[in-house]
């Protein structure tokens, strides 16, 4: 565990390093849980929006994009259920006056357990090798066995405790559970409350009009209230998709773990409404699609899995998250639900307006059910950070630090190196930059020697790095090193283009 909070560390002091994420106003001493993207950072950024945009909206026949506004009328979020019940079980230490999401110190007492019992099966594994069993010592292992009881039953207690909104037995279970304070090591906490996680602002120029606005918490209320306008305008038919990227704010309790859990965040939703009846078998063909779109990207399935929800919210009659494997365990990622027609309904209620789809094929009109794909941006940057991070120690003794971005997110593709500052080598890379950067994202770089030009490129993902030198010269020709095995090949510069088109081909 200690090792793995050590890479993340060190991620995180390689994202500030090397352009990617900054803290937000870090000449003013920062603000808590806010970050800055960087020159390297946003490109990353841009280019998971992309491939996530070509996969959800331009592969799709059937769904198309909005952009909706960030400030929308209040009366939206009273219809979605947010204004009486977006909110998170709040708990304070009186020792340390530090404040934690009650939920939350339950679901981390779950994961120091369940961190036991990965030693105890690591351990295990070791001692039996090739013969080793792990399903069957995972249930027959008497101190795994009641690792994972006591796992089974706190979470079993957590959620119908937040079910019932029963916030003293949620203290209670914190205190039979012994679980002290990260800062403080007591167990001296007050009680528990609720907190509404979202952010309001007045909206007006004189004080005496002005109206209380929220900053929207998600982005899929923008899709349900633009719902009729796409339908008429786009001529759509059910079943179709409404998607969009955009901004979030939340007030989180404890906003941690880098950019995993911010403040101000980026979400890439799809709405998808479907004829009533059919909802369970779309989201079923949902959560196949988007995993697959996972692990296109190439960071490993073993790295994700599905996660039910035990708990579902108010709106849904099926959802479950898809996890991946960041340093800090697994935590969601993505979450698919089965909406029903809750949202669609509260806004034909509050508003008074018909939001509903006439079949041709039934000849009915209805409220369609949703299926909804929400993934976080932040956190689909940070999954790609932290598992393209790797430290290696290379055969003649040296070490280096480099990102293996899939190639098609990578912020650069290719870098174009002069081998001197002279001889004209500078003048015929500065030819190789202009042919190669109307298609692609690329970087001159002549500073220093060669090799300090190819770790820095290494730590910042870019695919390949072509070098210039004398022979160029002679025969056109180009040394062009590619970024995980080092190897390089001398190619024509004709047909440089063509191999890092075909190293960054999209493969979904």
């Amino acid at each position: 565990m200690a090792n793995n909070e050590d890479i993340f560390k060190k991620i995180i002091s390689h994202a500030k390093e090397y352009g990617f994420v900054f803290p937000s106003s870090e000449i003013y001493d920062g603000l808590s849980a806010v970050y800055d993207y960087g020159q390297y950072g946003v490109e990353l950024k841009n280019n998971i929006k992309n491939y996530w945009w070509r996969a959800m909206v331009q592969y799709h026949e059937n769904i198309v994009g909005i952009d909706s506004a960030i400030f929308m009328h209040p009366t939206i979020w009273k219809a979605s259920g947010h204004v009486d019940a977006f909110s998170d079980p709040m708990i304070d230490n009186k020792d340390s006056k530090k404040r934690y999401r009650a939920d939350v110190l339950v679901e981390d007492y779950a994961a120091k357990i369940e961190d036991k019992i990965n030693k105890e099966v690591e351990k295990a594994a070791k001692r039996f090798g090739e013969s080793f069993d792990e399903a069957q010592f995972r249930a027959t292992n008497q101190r795994v066995v009641e690792y994972q009881a006591k796992i089974t039953d706190a979470l079993a207690r957590l959620n119908k405790n937040l079910t019932d909104n029963d916030l003293a037995a949620v203290k209670q279970l914190i205190e039979e559970l012994e679980i002290v304070c990260p800062v403080s090591g007591t167990k001296n906490w007050t009680e528990v409350r609720q907190f509404n996680l979202m952010f309001n602002t007045q909206m007006g120029s004189l004080s005496e009009d002005t109206n209380t606005i929220y900053l929207r918490p998600e982005t899929a209320q923008g899709i349900f209230v633009n719902f009729l306008n796409v339908l008429k305008t786009g001529r759509m038919k059910v079943p179709f998709g409404i998607a969009q990227i955009g901004k979030a704010f939340r007030n989180e309790i404890v906003a941690r773990q880098f950019i995993f859990r911010m403040r101000e965040f980026e979400q890439m939703e799809m709405q998808f409404f479907v004829r009533p009846g059919t909802e369970l078998d779309w989201f079923e063909k949902w959560k196949a699609e988007r995993l697959a779109w996972h692990h296109s990207l190439g960071l490993g399935p073993e790295n994700y899995r599905f996660h039910p929800h035990d708990k579902l919210a108010h709106y849904a009659n099926a959802a479950c998250d898809i996890e991946f494997k960041f340093p800090f365990g697994f935590k969601e990622l993505e979450g698919i639900h089965s909406r029903t027609d809750f949202d669609l309904s509260a806004h034909q209620q509050y508003s008074g307006k018909k939001l509903q789809y006439f079949d041709p094929e039934l000849n009915e009109s209805y409220v369609p059910y949703v299926i909804e794909t929400s993934i976080g941006l932040d956190r689909t940057f940070l999954a790609i950070l932290s598992n393209a991070y790797t430290e290696e120690k290379l055969e003649d003794g040296s070490e280096r630090v480099v990102l293996r971005i899939p190639p098609v997110l990578a912020p650069i593709k290719a870098a174009i190196l002069p081998l001197i500052k002279k001889d004209g080598l500078p003048e015929k890379a500065r030819e190789i930059m202009d042919s190669l950067k109307f298609d692609y994202q690329c970087q001159y770089d002549e500073k220093d020697a060669i090799g300090r030009r190819y770790r820095r490129q290494d730590a910042i993902g870019t695919p390949y790095c072509i070098t210039v030198d004398h022979q160029t010269l002679e025969d056109n020709t180009v040394t062009i090193r590619e970024r995980d095995s080092m190897l390089q090949e001398r190619v024509n510069i004709d047909a440089v283009s063509e191999i890092i088109r075909k190293k960054i081909a999209v493969k979904l």
